[in-house]
């Protein structure tokens, strides 16, 4: 079964629409146009509604076509990661069991959908702990995600992820805590 659920997550697309009602509506014609999972649909501030899908790569691609489609003018943003890193899907649903934190990586982002990318960009890069993928919940539709790892290997995937992003503008602020304090650590999760 877990080899399975591993092949159903082999990419991941991810839309954000302008409108709750309309990111709903293009939520469903996804679901029912293609073999996928449902990761996350969801309203976000500011009244933005963001869906992330899984699955085989057409399966994605044809349900990221489907929703692009039904969102017209009210899609704001849509990716399609096709070979998707399978620590994502814990980070972004919050699964994670965490253990040592021996350093802390914050990558800030102008929207969910850079979140995610982020996250994928960090695990590709170095060899690092996602803690947290934070999907513009009380973020007025930024994004934030978390990682840990030994000093240098969150420094290189923070560096990874700037080379990533910087191009696009997506990338607001990234942020290597080494040795957080414990208080900081509580706060956070």
């Amino acid at each position: 079964m877990k080899g399975e659920e591993t092949a159903m997550r082999r990419s991941i697309g991810l839309l954000e629409y302008k409108s709750i009602a309309k990111g709903m509506e293009a939520c469903d014609e996804m679901l029912k146009s293609s073999n996928v999972e449902l990761v996350l649909a969801s309203p976000v501030c500011p009244g933005k509604y963001i869906v992330i899908l899984s699955g085989d790569v057409g399966a994605v691609e044809n349900a990221v076509k489907v929703g692009k489609s039904i969102g017209d003018s009210y899609l704001i943003s849509d990716y399609l990661i096709a070979n998707v890193h399978e620590n994502v899907f814990p980070a972004i649903t919050g699964t994670i069991d965490i253990g040592t934190i021996d350093s802390l990586g914050i990558v800030e982002t102008i929207s969910a959908v850079a979140s995610v990318i982020a996250g994928d960009v960090a695990l590709k890069a170095a060899n690092i702990e996602l803690l947290e993928i934070r999907i513009a919940k009380g973020l007025c539709g930024k994004g934030y995600m978390l990682m840990t790892g030994e000093v240098s290997a969150v420094k290189s995937a923070v560096e990874a992820c700037e080379s990533r992003l910087i191009e696009t503008g997506e990338i607001i602020s990234t942020v290597t805590i080494p040795s957080p304090s414990k208080e900081l650590i509580s706060s956070l999760l």
